[in-house]
């Protein structure tokens, strides 16, 4: 398995709220409910900026994220998963669940509990 490509961006929780138009408590809720991926980095719970695009969460995003959980996968896991390297996508999944691909994206999480 290779490296995984870390994210190009990261936002922290407030600046997730402004993007998307919520409150804080609302971002914090998204975090628990595992419909959208925060881990800490330097102390401070941030999200991959490519999890959050024109004012939304992606949109496959919560479902790829229960079907990893429900494989054993926890947020550093799921996170290392969403950004291998993956010439057959091509790139990596985080930024293939914004595409044409996301289905693909689906599959391959889906298959993981297998």
């Amino acid at each position: 398995m290779s490296e995984p490509l870390p994210p190009t961006d990261w936002l922290t929780l407030p600046e997730v709220a402004e993007r998307l138009e919520l409150t804080i408590s609302k971002v914090n809720q998204m975090v628990r409910d595992h419909t959208l991926l925060a881990v800490r980095r330097d102390g401070v719970k941030r999200v991959p900026a490519e999890l959050v695009a024109n004012h939304t969460v992606l949109k496959h995003l919560p479902g790829v994220l229960t079907l990893l959980r429900d494989a054993g996968y926890n947020d550093e896991e799921a996170l290392r998963w969403l950004y291998e390297a993956d010439d057959t996508l091509p790139g990596v999944p985080a930024v293939a669940l914004g595409t044409h691909r996301a289905t693909e994206v689906k599959r391959r999480a889906q298959a993981l509990g297998f």
